[in-house]
Formats: structure tokens, C-alpha cells, sequence
């Protein structure tokens, strides 16, 4: 299928990934989002007022979220925009890229401005009043640790899904090291020349601005609290869970960031590329949900589901992205299609640079056109995971306009 909607290459952006309690965990996720988009859009000298439409993401509350994409439109400048504001856990990157398409595709829109952001670090303290409770008292919840450690309908842990899959398939600690190992080296390479690769997107040094964003508090050159694991080190870790397979070492860590990609009509990319002479289309999505407690399993269908829509098999894809958070994941995708573990996740995936959850995809969608530029062009494939036993997946293609 060919999308009405592009991507204008080279407009789109995210900040370095800060690790859980790290530089960015006092900073609201949407006010930061839409500090950095401003200066972001400036140095694309594009105009916020061109927006007629915007998509905001998020899986993690703040102060007056409520509000959602009207109030980050109109922090930035863009207060004629209005839309949506979607929550899919870390399918959220994927389902606001295809928020921003179809919108497009109706004809209900022309130019739209997709933001993801996320604040893992310090996360709200909820009460759900109940006056029918003993004594009228109330339930609380720890908004993030309690939704990591506890998917309801199991009740389940997330890293339950990964032990899951990992017993049904067969797959070791040794094997998740492995891949660790090599997704770490394949990040390294996105280090190389001065972090040349993330300069494509990441705007380096990067400042981190103080909680009123009037002033800079300290820079980044790069993404904060990046493992760099050795054979050895991996070898005395211990499963997290008694009689299990995967180590502290072979999953994510919680993250801290915002990114965001512009989407609009194909005479209106050209306008807004940063390269007139390249294309990024859009040919398929894919949404997809395996048994409960079996996340990892739902990245293979969603790709098959957006594969079929763009008409093409996982074999004619020149770069694929997933979103690991745990190295299982990768294992069992590239045992059920074929791929080998090596030629995917070139320069980063979420497994080396965190996890913020709603940014996580935008940014490995940003790096996927990326890697597909520099390579002069193909076509390539995201896939996901989510909680609740979902994933999203959506294939590009990079090419001459």
C-alpha cells in the first residue's frame, strides 16, 4: 500500500535517552517535549503555524496531562492544531505515526506534528478514591512499578512474558548474552566519529534545561547511563526470578525522553526535508496480539500484518529495527522469520538505550530512516512489543523523491 502520507526526511528529532533518575527526572515530560520541539522546528525553520493537525503520546501522567496535544501545541506555538492524545505503552510511537496517516489519508489534514514523551523517573502516586472501602479508604497505586510488576488480567509481571516465551522456545542465558553483547557493539558504531550517527537526529552536546526551562543546567554528549557489558560480567549475573533465564543484564533499563517526526502530504515533504531529493513513504502497518503472557511473542504477527500490507516479506526489507526489552525478544523473532540476530539493530535499539516507553518507537522509527539513508536508500521494517500481550509494527521506505 502506498500511504497519501510522507515523512519529511530529516524532520524529525529526539533527545538523548537518560537513564531511570537521571538527568532529565525532574523535568515534566510534556513541557519538555514541547522546549525541545521548539527549538527543534527553529532549527528546521519550520514554521509551528504550519501544523493543521498534531498527535501526542504518552504512558506515563503528569500535572495537567489532561490536556494533552492542545496544551503542547500551544506551548510551542502551533495553537491552531489540535488532535488526539494516545496511550499504547510502547506500541505508542507506531500508533501515532498511523494517528498522523490517517488523518492525512481522509483528507482531513495536511500537515500533523507527532510527539512522544515519556518520565519514567519519579511517576505518579495515585489515589482512586472508594467511600464504600473499609472506613472509606481508598486505593493507591505507584503508577510505573506497579504496572511493570503486574499486568492484571494474569496477574503477571512483564518479565514473567519474557520467561514465558523463553521456556517455551528453548531459549538460554547464554544465548540473551550473546545478544547483548552484539547489540551493544552495533550501538557503538552509532559512537563512531563523534556520535556521528546520533547527530543525524540528536542535537549534541544536548543542554538539559532546569525544571523552569529558562535556563541550561548541564549537557549530554550523548544518551545517559548506556551499559557497557563484558563477557565476564554477564557470566555472574543471576536470573531475576528463581528458576529463570534472564539477568538484570539481558533486559532494558527505564528511561527518560522525548521525540517526535513530522508527517504531511508528499508536495509538502519536499518542502519541509531537510534533503528535497529524498523520499520516506509509507507503506504498512500492523497491529497484532499474542496469548496472555507471551509479549514477546507479538512483534512476529504485527510485522507479517504490515509486511502484507506493503506487498513485501521480511526477506526484501534492508534494515529492521525492534524494540527489545528484554534480548528474548530478538532471539525469538529471528528464530520464527528467518533474520539473522546480526543484520538487525544496527547502531542502537532499545535494548542498549533504554526504555521510555512512548518515545522509544518514534526514536527507533527515526534511526531506521536513517540507517536506510546512508545505505542510499530501501525499505525497512519497525516491530514492537506493548503491554498487554500487543505489539505494532510499520514498514518505510527510504528512496529518490
Amino acid at each position: 500500500m502506498n500511504y497519501k502520507a510522507e515523512i519529511p526526511y530529516g524532520a524529525y528529532w529526539s533527545t538523548p535517552f537518560a537513564r531511570w533518575q537521571g538527568s532529565f527526572a525532574n523535568l515534566h515530560s510534556v513541557e519538555f517535549a514541547a522546549h525541545v520541539a521548539r527549538n527543534e522546528l527553529g532549527r528546521r525553520k519550520i514554521d509551528p503555524r504550519v501544523f493543521d493537525y498534531g498527535v501526542l503520546g504518552f504512558s506515563v501522567p503528569q500535572k495537567h496531562s489532561f490536556y494533552g496535544l492542545p496544551w503542547l501545541t500551544g506551548l510551542i506555538g502551533a495553537k491552531q492544531a489540535g488532535g488526539p492524545t494516545l496511550m499504547q505503552a510502547c506500541a505508542t510511537g507506531v500508533r501515532t505515526l498511523l494517528a498522523a496517516a490517517q488523518e492525512i489519508e481522509v483528507g482531513l489534514a495536511t500537515t500533523a506534528l507527532v510527539v512522544n514523551c515519556d518520565r519514567t523517573s519519579n511517576g505518579p502516586h495515585i489515589y482512586y478514591p472508594n467511600p464504600r472501602g473499609p472506613g472509606g479508604t481508598g486505593v493507591a497505586e505507584d503508577w510505573v512499578m506497579d504496572n511493570f510488576g503486574c499486568d492484571p488480567l494474569g496477574p503477571h509481571s512483564m518479565l514473567q512474558t519474557a520467561e514465558n516465551v523463553a521456556a517455551k522456545h528453548g531459549i538460554t542465558t547464554a544465548q540473551q548474552h550473546e545478544v547483548v553483547l552484539l547489540r551493544e557493539q552495533q550501538y557503538r558504531q552509532a559512537l563512531d566519529n563523534g556520535s556521528a550517527f546520533l547527530r543525524r537526529f540528536i542535537t549534541l552536546p544536548f543542554e538539559v534545561p532546569a525544571p523552569g526551562f529558562r535556563k541550561a543546567v548541564g549537557t549530554l554528549a550523548g544518551d545517559e547511563g548506556v551499559s557497557q557489558s563484558t563477557p565476564e560480567g554477564l557470566a555472574k549475573l543471576k536470573p531475576v526470578m528463581e528458576g529463570g533465564t534472564v539477568t538484570y543484564g539481558g533486559q532494558t533499563h527505564p528511561a527518560d525522553g522525548n521525540a517526535a517526526l513530522v508527517v504531511t502530504t508528499r508536495d509538502r515533504a519536499r518542502e519541509l526535508a531537510a534533503d528535497r531529493r529524498i523520499a520516506v513513504r509509507l507503506h504498512g502497518f500492523g497491529l497484532a496480539r499474542a496469548p496472555l503472557a507471551y509479549m514477546p511473542e507479538s512483534t512476529v504477527p504485527a510485522a507479517q500484518r504490515a509486511l502484507e500490507q506493503a506487498g513485501r516479506s521480511v526477506q526484501q526489507m534492508d534494515a529492521i529495527k525492534t524494540h527489545n526489552p528484554f534480548a528474548v525478544n530478538d532471539l525469538f523473532f529471528a528464530r520464527q522469520t528467518g533474520v539473522n540476530l546480526a543484520s538487525m539493530n544496527n547502531y542502537g535499539c532499545s535494548l542498549v538505550w533504554g526504555h521510555p516507553q512512548a518515545p522509544m518507537g518514534t526514536r527507533a522509527i527515526i534511526e531506521l530512516i536513517e540507517e536506510l539513508a546512508l545505505r542510499g536508500g530501501g525499505w525497512g521494517l519497525f516491530t514492537g512489543c506493548a503491554a498487554g500481550d500487543t505489539a505494532m509494527a510499520v514498514v518505510v521506505e527510504v528512496g529518490d523523491a
